[in-house]
């Protein structure tokens, strides 16, 4: 059992996520508060490290009217336990998970930082070797009451998730502009498949324009 898992994203029209310089300023105000429309109806956000150290993200509710109980558990994926003690991310406003690689766990758990960590009521995940394994995280997250998972994975992580099935629906938002270069992020990275047919192929469910953006909601198909 794992939780239902809906993939969140904003990106130009070519494909981007972000600039080569790390600029992710895309959603228009009408999609922002869309995005945290799905949070509310979350029950845990699962962000990767990269984007942490990016971005330092709340990864509340707060776009919309909400009450601190619409907060949905945040998850961070974070093998090499990267994760500063001080992100926002470790704040009282709900509860924190932190996966990590069981290879960095006995340095880390003897350290003055999971102490910190603990004081801040910030709970950890251990799987995998090296890195994370994602399948024990969604099974451990269904046994900790998340059944509906919003993720805002950034590049490695989306193809990571949806490389291993995890991936349910994808909802993006295509924004009218265009950014270009071949080191800026893109919606999905990591290895890749090599060749079409073995994609992971997609049902287009809904489309819809928002301000100046356009929505587009897909089921993954199995």
């Amino acid at each position: 059992m794992r939780p239902h898992v809906i993939l969140n994203a904003a990106m130009t029209l070519d494909g981007k996520i972000a600039t080569a310089t790390g600029s992710s300023n895309i959603s228009g105000e009408e999609d922002l508060k869309r995005v945290h429309e799905i949070r509310k109806d979350c029950d845990g956000i699962m962000v990767g490290i990269g984007t942490v150290l990016a971005d330092d993200p709340r990864l509340t509710v707060h776009k919309i009217d909400a009450n601190p109980c619409d907060n949905p558990v945040r998850v961070v994926v974070d093998s090499k336990c990267r994760t500063p003690v001080d992100a926002r991310i470790t704040n009282a406003d709900t509860r924190t998970i932190i996966a990590c690689a069981n290879a960095y766990k006995d340095d880390f758990i003897s350290s003055e930082r999971y102490e910190e960590f603990k004081r801040r009521g910030v709970r950890f995940f251990w799987s995998g070797d090296e890195r994370v394994d994602l399948t024990s995280l969604m099974s451990y997250l269904h046994e900790e009451g998340i059944e509906k998972l919003m993720l805002e994975g950034g590049a490695t992580l989306n193809f990571s998730m949806i490389k291993a099935g995890l991936i349910d629906e994808i909802s993006i938002c295509i924004a009218p502009m265009v950014v270009g270069g071949a080191d800026a992020k893109t919606f999905f990275d990591g290895e890749g498949f090599d060749t079409m047919d073995e994609s992971v192929k997609l049902e287009l469910v809904d489309s819809y324009p928002l301000g100046k953006d356009l929505i587009l909601k897909y089921n993954v198909l199995r």
